[in-house]
C-alpha cells in the first residue's frame, strides 16, 4: 500500500537552505514533511564548505610554517593527510552520517521522508524510498524545493565509465595521489588544487577559459596563476579537456592544442549543475530544459504562466549563486512568508552577491566585476592597488602578503569590490556593505579606518577614484 502524507508546508530537498526552512517552520507551530534521498544537510557539510575550508586551513598551515624562515627563524615541517581526514570523517561529517541532523529535524517537529521526490503538481510530491517503495506527499499551503545542485561532468570522450573523482570521492579519500589532473580553474578546482599541491601532490590545472577564477576580475586570476606557478601547480588556460584515457598507470587527457597531461587521479571541477528533468518540473509549466528555476523577488517559481501558486525555489536550484550563504538568505524570506497564515510573501532580492574562494590568498568579490557593470550601459571608473601599496599591514605582514582591493564605481557608489590576500573574505565585509547599502563613495571617505588593518587599503583605493577614467561599454 502507498503511504500518504499531508503537511502545511513540504520541503523537497534538506541542503542549508531546505533544512533551515523545515526546521524554522516546524518549531513555530507549521506541519512540515521534509524529504531528501541524500544526508539531511546536504554538499556544504559532508563534501564541500566545511571539509574543503579545513583543507584549505590545514594547507595554509604548512605554508605558514615555510614562510617561517627569514621572518621568524627555521622551520621543518612535514606534511601529513592523516589529521585531515580523520577531522573530516569523524568530527565534521560523523562519518558521513546524518543520524544527529535528522533528529534535530524530527525535534523541531518535523516528519522525514528519506527518499528522492519527484513533483506531480505545483503541491505534491512523488517519493520513491531507498526500498523502492512509493509515498505521495501532499502540501496544503506551500512546496518549497530546495534539491541544490550536483558536480557538472562535461561529455569529454573516454570520460565516462572511468573512477575520475568530484569533489565527493576527493573529500572521502583517506589518502591522497602523487598526482591528480584538475579539469576546472573556478573556486572548486583551485581550492583542491592548492590544498592537495602543498600536502606533496603533483597538480596540473586545465581551464579552458583565458583565467583562473574566470568569473571574477582578471587580476584575480592573474594573481592565483603566479602564486600557483610558485608553489609548483602547473596552470593550462584557454585550452579545453578532448579526450581521457585511464589505465593502470592512471589518468592521460588529450587537451584541445593537441597536447597531454597525466596524473594518478583526475579531479573534475567544471562547475555545477540543476536537474530539473528528474524533477518532474513539466507538471508545473517549467520548461525542463532550463539551467534552474526562474523565480519572483518572492521565490515563487514562475512558470509558462507566471508564478506558480504555492510553489517556491530556494537555493542553488533558484539559479542566483551556488553558495551556502545564498540558500539560507532564501530560507529566511520564505520562513518569514510561510510562518504566519496571511501575510504578504517576504520580497527581497539579491542585490551584491559575496563570495569567497578560500585559496591562498583568498579572493573575495561582491557585486559585479568592471566588464559586467559595463555590459549593464553603466558608466564606471575602477581602482585596483596591491596590498604592499594599498595598506601598511601588507607590508608589514611580509611572506605570503599577495593581494590586491579593487572597486567598480558607478554613479557615486561602488556596484563591486574584489579583495584578495590573506584575509580577503574579511575584508570583503566592509565592501559588501558598501555596495549592498550603495553607501556613497563620498561618505565612506569620511570614514576612519583602524591602522594598521588590511582593510584600510579600502581608504587608499578610494582615494584614487577622482584620478581615474570613466569608461564604458564599447556601442
Amino acid at each position: 500500500m502507498e503511504t500518504t502524507y499531508s503537511a502545511d508546508v513540504v520541503v523537497l530537498g534538506l541542503g542549508p537552505g531546505g533544512q533551515q526552512v523545515a526546521e524554522d517552520l516546524a518549531a513555530a507551530g507549521v506541519s512540515v514533511v521534509g524529504i531528501d534521498a541524500e544526508l539531511v544537510g546536504g554538499e556544504c557539510p559532508y563534501w564541500g564548505c566545511v571539509p574543503s575550508k579545513r583543507m584549505a586551513r590545514a594547507a595554509g598551515a604548512l605554508a605558514e610554517a615555510e614562510r617561517v624562515d627569514g621572518l621568524a627563524g627555521l622551520a621543518d615541517v612535514t606534511p601529513d593527510w592523516t589529521p585531515v581526514h580523520a577531522w573530516i570523517r569523524d568530527s565534521a561529517t560523523d562519518d558521513w552520517d546524518d543520524r544527529a541532523a535528522v533528529e534535530r529535524l524530527e525535534g523541531r517537529g518535523a516528519t522525514f521522508v528519506r527518499g528522492r521526490g519527484r513533483l506531480d503538481g505545483p503541491r505534491t510530491v512523488l517519493v520513491t524510498a531507498p526500498d523502492g517503495s512509493q509515498a505521495t506527499v501532499t502540501a496544503t499551503r506551500a512546496l518549497v524545493v530546495a534539491t541544490g545542485s550536483t558536480a557538472a561532468v562535461p561529455p569529454i570522450e573516454g570520460l565516462a565509465g572511468t573512477p575520475y573523482w568530484t569533489n565527493r570521492e576527493f573529500v572521502q579519500s583517506p589518502t591522497l595521489p602523487p598526482s591528480m589532473v584538475v579539469l576546472g580553474g573556478g573556486a572548486i578546482g583551485c581550492e583542491l588544487a592548492q590544498a592537495a599541491a602543498r600536502f606533496g601532490v603533483d597538480v596540473t590545472v586545465v581551464e579552458y577559459a583565458a583565467q583562473l577564477l574566470a568569473l571574477e576580475e582578471p587580476e584575480a586570476g592573474a594573481l592565483l596563476a603566479e602564486v600557483f606557478a610558485r608553489e609548483g601547480i602547473s596552470v593550462r588556460t584557454g585550452v579545453g579537456a578532448q579526450r581521457v584515457e585511464h589505465s593502470d598507470d592512471g589518468f592521460a587527457v588529450t587537451l584541445s592544442d593537441g597536447s597531454m597531461v597525466h596524473g594518478e587521479r583526475l579531479l573534475v571541477a567544471t562547475g555545477r549543475r540543476v536537474d530539473l528533468d528528474t524533477l518532474g518540473v513539466a507538471t508545473v509549466g517549467v520548461d525542463v530544459s532550463a539551467r534552474s528555476f526562474t523565480v519572483d523577488d518572492t521565490l515563487r517559481v514562475v512558470g509558462a504562466d507566471g508564478p506558480v501558486d504555492g510553489l517556491f525555489a530556494i537555493g542553488d536550484c533558484a539559479g542566483q549563486g551556488a553558495f551556502t550563504h545564498v540558500a539560507v538568505h532564501h530560507a529566511r524570506i520564505v520562513v518569514e512568508s510561510l510562518r504566519t497564515v496571511g501575510v504578504p510573501l517576504a520580497s527581497n532580492p539579491i542585490s551584491a552577491l559575496p563570495r569567497v574562494t578560500f585559496t591562498d590568498p583568498e579572493v573575495g568579490a561582491v557585486g559585479l566585476t568592471a566588464a559586467q557593470a559595463r555590459a549593464q550601459g553603466l558608466a564606471v571608473r575602477t581602482v585596483s592597488l596591491s596590498l604592499a601599496a594599498a595598506a601598511t599591514r601588507g607590508w608589514i605582514h611580509g611572506p605570503g602578503s599577495d593581494g590586491f582591493i579593487s572597486v567598480v564605481e558607478s554613479g557615486g557608489v561602488l556596484v563591486g569590490a574584489t579583495s584578495a590576500g590573506p584575509t580577503g573574505g574579511e575584508v570583503l565585509g566592509a565592501l559588501s556593505v558598501a555596495v549592498q547599502g550603495r553607501v556613497p563613495v563620498a561618505e565612506l571617505r569620511r570614514m576612519v579606518w583602524a591602522y594598521p588593518t588590511m582593510h584600510r587599503g579600502i581608504e587608499y583605493v578610494l582615494a584614487q577614484l577622482d584620478t581615474a577614467e570613466v569608461t564604458t561599454s564599447p556601442a
